[in-house]
């Protein structure tokens, strides 16, 4: 088990259902990281995937034993950025509320209808006060190199569109599936709009890929949406799946973004960072060192 070893410019990586290794991934070591907001889902693997530094983390933990509410997103997210993560790719497998958006496709969302209810959100609380921007909560600069990679990867994907994020762990019943179509939604999951929510307060780059397994349950020509059903699909796309997500990494190791993902804090920040009680600094330092530094 390594001590905790932050390297500038790693590239996270969050792996959702049928994504819990990378085999890939050289020199690799276990972080067990402990935060202020409790223990992540499982232990952290870092190393190298070609020349870049990566770090690793399934969602679900080993053997898929946390629900989507369960999961401690906020601890997640912390883990990555003091081990310095700055870009973020996220995997997640989800259903299509459209009939272009077929199983076994992949679609780079841009936006998210957060309507979870049972998890923390923020941050910025309990002696700190930020209110971050959320109008575009992906990275717009990677996520169109993702969406590139996708399609020379080989696979069928689509660029934009909007995730709604349901508490589940239930799946929708056919009138909350045709309500998302009429909001005009195109995917439906239930974990990756807390993960974009905390990356813009960690100025996190935040790189979503959602893996299409079903049609929910509102399409008349398609079985209702099951577990196995998920798993299947899933494992229909695994080499194809990881081979894109090589790719990517390789695409964004080599190339420096022009976004302000990495200033999405600038104006956020409402409390007088130079009177924080010591326990507020104390699990609030990663996150706000830079802002400290302007203020003295």
């Amino acid at each position: 088990m390594s001590k905790l070893n932050p390297v500038e410019n790693r590239i996270g990586i969050i792996g959702g259902s049928g994504l819990y290794n990378l085999d890939v991934i050289k020199n690799r070591e276990l972080a067990d990281i402990d935060t202020p907001y409790g223990k992540p889902s499982d232990n952290v693997i870092t190393g190298k995937i070609g020349e870049a530094n990566v770090a690793f983390l399934a969602r679900h933990g080993a053997g898929h034993r946390l629900n989507p509410s369960e999961v401690n997103y906020r601890s997640n997210l912390y883990a990555m950025k003091v081990l310095g993560v700055d870009k973020l790719i996220s995997s997640t497998a989800v259903g299509s509320l459209k009939e272009d958006i077929k199983p076994t496709h992949l679609l780079i969302p841009d936006q998210y209808i957060d309507n979870t209810f049972k998890r923390e959100k923020t941050y910025f609380e309990k002696g700190i006060v930020a209110h971050v921007s959320m109008a575009h909560p992906v990275c717009p600069f990677y996520s169109k190199i993702a969406y590139n990679t996708a399609m020379k990867t080989g696979i069928e994907t689509h660029f934009g569109g909007t995730y709604f994020n349901m508490e589940g762990p239930q799946f929708s019943s056919k009138s909350e599936s045709e309500s998302y179509r009429r909001s005009d939604c195109s995917v439906i999951g239930m974990t990756q709009a807390l993960e974009a929510k905390f990356a813009k307060e960690l100025e996190i780059c935040f790189i979503p890929l959602a893996f299409i397994t079903d049609y929910d349950c509102w399409h008349p020509d398609s079985e209702n949406v099951t577990a196995e059903m998920v798993v299947n699909n899933l494992n229909k796309n695994i080499s194809s799946g990881l081979q894109l997500v090589k790719n990517l990494i390789a695409a964004i190791d080599s190339t420096r973004s022009n976004c302000q993902c990495n200033n999405s804090l600038e104006g956020a920040i409402l409390t007088d960072l130079n009177n924080l009680q010591s326990d507020t600094l104390r699990r609030m330092k990663p996150i706000i060192e830079k802002y400290m530094k302007k203020e003295n």
